[in-house]
């Protein structure tokens, strides 16, 4: 038998027998040579796979490269904020803790102790040259405010004066100097209220808008009882905001502890008697001790007082 029959023979039996091998790829493959058939079968799946690729490619939609393209950027631009984000922290984070080793009253120290070395060495220098310290110290600052540094100092040293307890008509008026130094008047809400009171009585026919020669407003009273007097009682009617109401009630409530707390240091508060306390919160606590069993108990603290118990 020819050698070609031989080869198409074993290859139709192997066929039979289960290889996915194709006829016809068989049948070209046995009519060249045997040492050139794994190249060629090599060499056509190569170009496959490049012609796959190749249409791969020039399928691909230009939509999804410009969101691939947008997600790039998207996706640098967080890894730079990342790293400017992280670079800031360590600075915040180094200038914190330098400012947590740094003793905050070492520092107003050694201020301190600049500022009194600066003067003393002004003050040398000026008494070396012959010249007047406070003249030449007086040049650095104008008329008026060396006059309000003088006020600032009469009313500093009359404050100091007048700390101590002198009559309660003194102790009253601080206390009124303190609260209109801490009143805040609300101006604006004060004119809308006037306003808004003058439109009503203007057009309840009680009170009368003229108009003077110089072009000013003035309100008349026609029966006299917009302006309030000693006997007006139209304050009654007047409604408080609930701001101006809690207000006054905490002005109350620190004027209330303000006394209380005197009153403790004075002492006026306490009980005649031993001290059997070593603060409040165990004063109060043998205060209800002795409220349930100072009757039993009665005996024996006398007979320990007299030191008669056994």
């Amino acid at each position: 038998m020819p050698v070609s029959k031989k080869r198409k023979t074993a290859a139709t039996s192997e066929g039979q027998t289960g290889n996915s091998t194709t006829p016809a790829l068989l049948a070209t493959s046995a009519s060249e040579p045997p040492d050139t058939m794994p190249t060629t079968i090599k060499g056509t799946t190569d170009n496959a796979v490049e012609e796959d690729n190749s249409a791969g490619l020039g399928a691909v939609d230009p939509e999804i490269a410009d969101r691939e393209q947008e997600r790039q950027e998207r996706f640098k631009a967080l890894q730079a904020r990342a790293k400017k984000s992280a670079q800031r922290n360590f600075k915040e984070a180094a200038a914190e803790s330098q400012r947590l080793a740094t003793d905050p009253n070492v520092l107003s120290a050694l201020s301190r102790k600049q500022a009194f070395a600066s003067h003393n060495l002004l003050k040398a220098d000026t008494a070396a040259a012959g010249e007047d310290f406070e003249r030449k110290r007086a040049w650095d600052w104008t008329v008026d405010e060396s006059e309000k540094w003088d006020k600032r100092m009469m009313r500093k040293e009359k404050h100091r004066e007048d700390v101590a307890f002198q009559d309660y008509r003194q102790d009253s008026r601080k206390v009124y100097k303190r609260q209109l130094r801490e009143m805040k008047p609300n101006l604006e809400g004060y004119e809308k209220e006037k306003a808004a009171a003058v439109q009503k009585a203007a057009m309840s026919g009680g009170l009368e808008v003229v108009e003077t020669d110089d072009g000013e407003l003035v309100a008349v009273d026609k029966n006299g009882t917009f302006y309030s007097t000693a006997d007006s009682t139209d304050f009654i009617e007047n409604k408080p905001e609930k701001v101006a109401v809690d207000r006054l009630v905490t002005d109350l409530r620190k004027a209330e502890e303000t006394r209380l707390r005197k009153r403790r240091d004075r002492g006026k508060g306490e009980e005649e008697g031993d001290v059997t306390y070593i603060n409040d919160k165990n004063k109060e606590f043998n205060k209800r001790l002795a409220r349930s069993y100072n009757k039993y108990t009665a005996e024996i603290r006398d007979s320990f007082e007299r030191g008669t118990m056994i």
